[in-house]
């Protein structure tokens, strides 16, 4: 389930972004997405190609990767996210919620270390 109000855009010096033609309210699920798991050997596999910026983390014990369908792995990673994501490791599937108001136009984004306000550095330089 993806909000038919979400689009892909151009995000500035980020490429490309998730974006809302309407204003969002705060703790609104915005996707639903479905994700293939991978075993921690084909993520060392996946870690050699492109994919690897568009991998999550997976599993009870992190020892899995998955990548997400939908718009899920085009949401560009910020410190101060206005959105958050949950997996469902039984369900296969990530959701995203808002964390505060999203305005018209806004682009939505998560913070890549899974909790939407961990400062904890992520593995490329932040601009």
């Amino acid at each position: 389930m993806i909000q038919p109000f979400l689009y892909i855009g151009s995000s500035k010096d980020k490429g490309r972004g998730v974006f809302t033609d309407k204003k969002i309210g705060t703790s609104r699920v915005v996707e639903i997405s479905p994700v293939i798991v991978m075993s921690g050997d084909e993520r060392q596999l996946l870690d050699q190609t492109l994919l690897h910026d568009y991998i999550f983390v997976w599993g009870e014990q992190k020892d899995q990767c998955c990548l997400a369908l939908g718009y899920i792995s085009i949401y560009n990673h910020s410190f101060q996210s206005n959105c958050e994501y949950f997996m469902d490791y039984e369900a296969e599937t990530i959701l995203i919620k808002t964390m505060r108001t999203i305005e018209a136009g806004e682009e939505l984004t998560i913070n890549y270390n899974g909790n939407w306000n961990s400062q904890e550095k992520v593995w490329f330089p932040v601009t």
